[in-house]
């Protein structure tokens, strides 16, 4: 599983994005400052730091320079959380040893698929889901799906929701969930609207791949199972 630490001197952040990235399969931690942060990469040794770069005490850039000068951390993945729009931060960051960098405020989604961006140009997680039998591969960084060897052209909406199912086999994931994670909290649609995108889903990849939990949500069932 995936490491993340986050640093940050604000509560509030803290909290949303580690209660995020737990949400997405990552191993989340985090700390107050970076001195704090320091001490936690020694013992937890995360793959991907999320650093704020205005901090009492230590700022990011000295905390991003200290990472890069731990033993065994030289190639910890970082990125830069900055409310300042000035390039100085941004060029200072990536100047310090940082991947990336996002500006404040973070919306979850658009901060975890720069997470994820990260790591597959790091080669630590594949850029494509497939199912357990080979029968279905879901290439994420062309939205491309195989079926059987035969691409399948999905609308956007269609390949980020058969995406999601697939990437945790067998859970559950709600009508709540779903409209979050692929429609976003800025858009307003239906329940309606899940189970078109679901019905014709089906109708490209055949009806037994994606089981209706009555009143809850969707499953992906392997088929291989």
């Amino acid at each position: 599983m995936v490491s993340v630490l986050v640093i940050d001197d604000e509560e509030d952040i803290r909290d949303i994005l580690t209660y995020n990235l737990k949400k997405e399969g990552f191993n989340a931690f985090s700390a107050e400052n970076g001195q704090k942060g320091l001490e936690l990469i020694k013992s937890v040794h995360p793959d991907l730091v999320l650093l704020d770069v205005m901090m009492p005490g230590m700022d990011g850039i000295e905390v991003c320079e200290a990472i890069r000068n731990l033993a065994g951390h030289e190639r910890t993945l970082i990125c830069f959380l900055t409310a300042r729009s000035e390039d100085y931060s941004q060029i200072a960051g990536l100047d310090a040893g940082a991947d990336d960098y996002v500006s404040k405020p973070i919306k979850p989604k658009v901060l975890i698929s720069r997470i994820k961006a990260m790591l597959r140009r790091k080669g630590m997680v594949e850029p494509y889901e497939k199912s357990a039998d080979g029968r279905l591969v879901i290439n994420r960084d062309k939205y491309l799906v195989e079926k059987d060897g035969e691409v399948l052209h999905l609308p956007r909406k269609e390949f980020e929701l058969l995406a999601l199912l697939v990437s945790r086999p067998g859970h559950v994931f709600e009508r709540d969930t779903i409209l979050e994670k692929v429609w976003g909290t800025d858009i307003v649609v239906g329940d309606r609207t899940i189970d078109v995108h679901i019905r014709k889903l089906r109708e490209k990849i055949g009806d037994g791949m994606i089981k209706t939990i009555k009143g809850i949500g969707y499953k992906f069932v392997d088929q291989s199972a």
